[in-house]
């Protein structure tokens, strides 16, 4: 079979400001491979067995006129692989492919170094599942990666410095309360105690100040560090979905709206409604179903705040993760409409777009909610 080269990709520069983690959309290996290197969990533990490859840039990126012929199947949203050129330096550019392009298996055969093509396995199935995935938040990417029994180093999950700094007021009103019951004397140490609780609690370092909480909850240290990642996860969800519920009611108007360019016929235009109707129900179903998973640890927080009892949290922690695969997924798929309606429609320009690229889109859209099967039957 003939083989090709992974293209010469410019676009990386634009990702030189990126910091240290993954978010929604990005997973910056290059850039966690910096900050962890002295980290010997980041070398035990990798994400992926390729050194070139553990140190890659993977990008939910929307394809170009120009890209979609790179796949068998038509798609609006690919999964992309970029190697820079200079780790420490991503102005220099670098080479990219997309997971499941042709000939995308002898690609990164050659790029990432593989010696021969069984080494390529468990590599080759954390790509598939990060192209499957809606998003790259690391709660719901560790979830799945989990289920499959990959396992890589807590440290590539971190949230990203860019989203601790804007989730910090938001998480020091939750906790306030928390350090309030430890703290009831001076108010300018309770509120000193809660930003250190908030910076342990949204980083991987400096869990030894919730030494204390581990303590109250009764949790062996593997058990708790577990649980934190849960609970950051759980904050990070709630957050989200405050931030983003204001874009979500606009694009959802946005979609209702829209009309293609061009004339269709009678088919097209009945098939295109039912796809816009069916994505509608299909965001709204899944804030109404985040909404009752974050309702669980709403109520076990509570427990622990009002009633003073750990015990319902201690567990909530404990059973969190068997939350995270749905809560992630909805929340994830959530994110990818209003994130892509908004690159591809920006507030500033015309919304225009021809019938078969609103269908792709929308087809990309209801693949996350599991939508687009059923109104093809």
């Amino acid at each position: 079979m003939m083989k090709r080269a992974a293209g010469t990709d410019r676009t990386i520069r634009s990702l030189a400001g990126l910091s240290g983690a993954s978010s929604s959309r990005v997973l910056n290996l290059a850039a966690i491979a910096e900050a962890e290197a002295n980290n010997p969990g980041h070398r035990e533990a990798p994400f992926f067995d390729s050194p070139v490859l553990n140190a890659a840039i993977i990008v939910k990126h929307r394809l170009r006129a120009d890209e979609v012929d790179l796949f068998e199947q038509r798609r609006a949203i690919a999964t992309k692989v970029i190697f820079p050129f200079e780790r420490t330096d991503l102005r220099a550019g670098g080479r990219s492919l997309f997971v499941g392009q042709l000939y995308f298996e002898s690609m990164l055969q050659d790029i990432g170094n593989y010696s021969e093509k069984i080494g390529m396995v468990r590599d080759l199935e954390a790509l598939r599942i990060l192209d499957k995935l809606p998003s790259l938040d690391p709660f719901l990417l560790r979830e799945h990666l989990l289920t499959h029994d990959i396992a890589p180093h807590p440290c590539y999950f971190a949230i990203s410095n860019a989203d601790q700094e804007r989730m910090f007021d938001y998480v020091v009103k939750e906790m306030r309360q928390l350090t309030s019951l430890a703290l009831s004397r001076k108010t300018t140490r309770r509120e000193t105690s809660t930003s250190k609780m908030v910076e342990a609690l949204l980083s991987n370092s400096g869990l030894e100040r919730l030494e204390p909480l581990r303590l109250t909850l009764q949790l062996e240290a593997k058990a708790f560090d577990d649980g934190v990642f849960s609970w950051r996860g759980f904050l990070y969800y709630k957050w989200s979905l405050e931030q983003h519920w204001p874009n979500i009611v606009k694009v959802l108007r946005h979609i209702s709206a829209i009309r293609p360019l061009g004339k269709l016929d009678h088919d097209q235009i009945v098939f295109l409604n039912a796809m816009k109707r069916r994505l509608i129900l299909g965001v709204k179903e899944n804030t109404d179903d985040v909404r009752k998973i974050l309702a669980v640890y709403n109520d076990a927080y509570s427990k622990l705040i009002v009633d003073h009892d750990p015990r319902v949290f201690r567990e909530f922690l404990l059973s969190a993760p068997e939350l995270f695969l749905e809560l992630g997924e909805k929340i994830g798929a959530i994110s990818h409409v209003t994130s892509f309606w908004q690159y591809r429609f920006p507030s500033d320009a015309p919304r225009l777009a021809d019938g078969d690229e609103l269908m792709s889109i929308f087809q990309d859209f209801g693949q996350s909610f599991g939508t687009a099967a059923r109104i093809a039957a």
